[in-house]
């Protein structure tokens, strides 16, 4: 059976069961939650997010090399005897380099984003705080 007939086929039936199909959903939670709740977190949590981010940003950056060099001479000394594993090799080693460049990219803008999020929250609370209260102490002077 062909995938577009077993799709006709599945949508069919959740129709006929009601539950209707639907893709790029979240399903109901049928009230577990308030109106109008959000996302939410604290900032400690942020900051621990971050900082395991960093310690592993580091990590990669350390270990994820550890192969390269042997497997680079394997790789070419395959190559100068004619074995085709050589390039195949060689080939694996561009390709974990490559992942592992974009991997560090990623984990070092998620912390970099994460330690900007805590200090730029922390000073907007600030901000707010002391806004809050000269607007208190303005009411005195009325």
């Amino acid at each position: 059976m062909a995938f577009e007939d077993e799709w006709a086929t599945a949508r069919d039936a959740a129709r006929t069961e009601g539950t209707g199909t639907r893709l790029n959903g979240v399903p109901d939670d049928h009230g577990r939650r308030g109106p109008g709740a959000d996302l939410s977190v604290r900032q400690d949590h942020l900051g621990a997010i971050g900082h395991a981010a960093y310690g592993l940003h580091g990590r990669l950056a350390k270990d994820g090399n550890h192969a390269r060099d042997d497997s680079s001479l394997a790789a070419g000394l395959l190559t100068a005897h004619h074995f085709h594993t050589g390039a195949v090799l060689g080939n694996v080693v561009e390709t974990w380099d490559l992942q592992l460049r974009t991997l560090l990219d990623a984990v070092g803008h998620i912390s970099n984003h994460l330690d900007h999020s805590v200090s730029s929250h922390a000073k907007d609370d600030a901000e707010i705080g002391t806004s809050l209260a000269v607007s208190k102490i303005s009411e005195y002077f009325e």
